[in-house]
């Protein structure tokens, strides 16, 4: 680790029986069975599966990157309605599996241009961005009031 890192948090995630098994965090907080969907030759049962953790997990990290971002740039935003809809898509192509991710802004009460450079602020600083970042497709969609 670099001198300039600092590690704030840290979890662990134990997962058995892969995409038909279960997750448990070490803190007890996150329990969930997983079920692999049908589309991918699973039995559709009433888990959750990877792309749906994924989905939830960076959106929510996009929805507090937009807050900070809002945040530094004096822009007021209705925290409570902003939303960010991650729709995850696991797709084959010859190479084998990979991901695309497309992330539906919702930024209350502001522009299209401030809402656009807010969202791309924030496709910088969140980390689950950093993270995906030349390795799948992200699209980014401002969604703004009607």
């Amino acid at each position: 680790m670099d001198k300039l890192e600092k590690v704030l948090y840290t979890t662990q995630v134990h997962t058995t029986g892969g995409r038909e098994g279960s997750s448990k965090s070490n803190d007890g907080k996150l329990a969930v069975n997983l079920s692999a969907p049908k589309a991918l030759g699973g039995n559709d049962g009433e888990g959750t599966n990877p792309e749906q953790l994924f989905g939830a997990a960076y959106a929510a990290c996009f929805g507090g990157a937009l807050q900070s971002v809002a945040k530094n740039e004096g822009v007021d935003i209705d925290e409570d309605k902003l939303s960010v809809t991650a729709i995850i898509e696991f797709c084959k192509d010859e190479d084998g599996f990979f991901l695309e991710a497309t992330l539906d802004c919702y930024v209350p009460g502001v522009d299209i241009k401030t809402g656009e450079d807010l969202v791309e602020k924030a496709h910088e600083a969140c980390p689950f961005s950093k993270a995906t970042r030349d390795n799948i497709t992200v699209t980014l969609n401002l969604l703004l009031d009607e």
